[in-house]
């Protein structure tokens, strides 16, 4: 989901209760805060040697401790207001896809992309996920459809250390 799509929801959707669900029926728990928004530039070499550039909003949700057991989720119109002083202080790249940061005591921290998002009731649900790597250059690297295939049935790595790819 590209940053512009996001605010569009959320300016569509003030009067609801916002909630992530960062795993099937696991929820990012009402006493989250947004403690960060990074702007980020991301410049890369991929394995067969091609540099690509673009850059991403990353949002970081954390749950407060002092507050475990609180059952009001933050509203959008809260979110949206915390998201709108951000842009001010750092315009957002619009056409930047957005990911949101976060971590609890049983779930690693991770950036996780937005797969979808519902409205129930009076809750707006942002459903996130995990996106796995993958290699860019599959044909840089010799990698065919037949190998691709394969490794995804046994995960195991898809250059060899003689290839022509990192």
């Amino acid at each position: 989901m590209k940053t512009q799509e996001l605010f569009s929801i959320l300016e569509q959707n003030q009067d609801k209760s916002l909630l992530f669900e960062y795993l099937p029926n696991a929820f990012v728990g009402a006493n989250y805060h947004i403690t960060e928004v990074k702007h980020m530039a991301i410049n890369s070499v991929d394995c067969g040697s091609q540099i690509d550039n673009w850059n991403e909003t990353i949002i970081q949700l954390w749950e407060s401790p002092s507050e475990i057991g609180k059952t009001e989720f933050m509203s959008v119109y809260k979110a949206l207001a915390i998201l709108n002083k951000v842009g001010k202080m750092k315009p957002y790249d619009v056409d930047a896809e957005v990911k949101f940061e976060y971590s609890n005591a049983t779930f690693h921290t991770a950036q996780l992309f937005v797969s979808d998002f519902q409205i129930e009731n009076q809750k707006l649900i942002f459903k996130l996920s995990v996106e796995k790597t993958d290699c860019k250059a599959k044909e840089a690297c010799g990698i065919s459809e037949q190998s691709k295939e394969l490794v995804a049935s046994t995960d195991e790595p898809c250059c060899s250390p003689d290839g022509n790819c990192c």
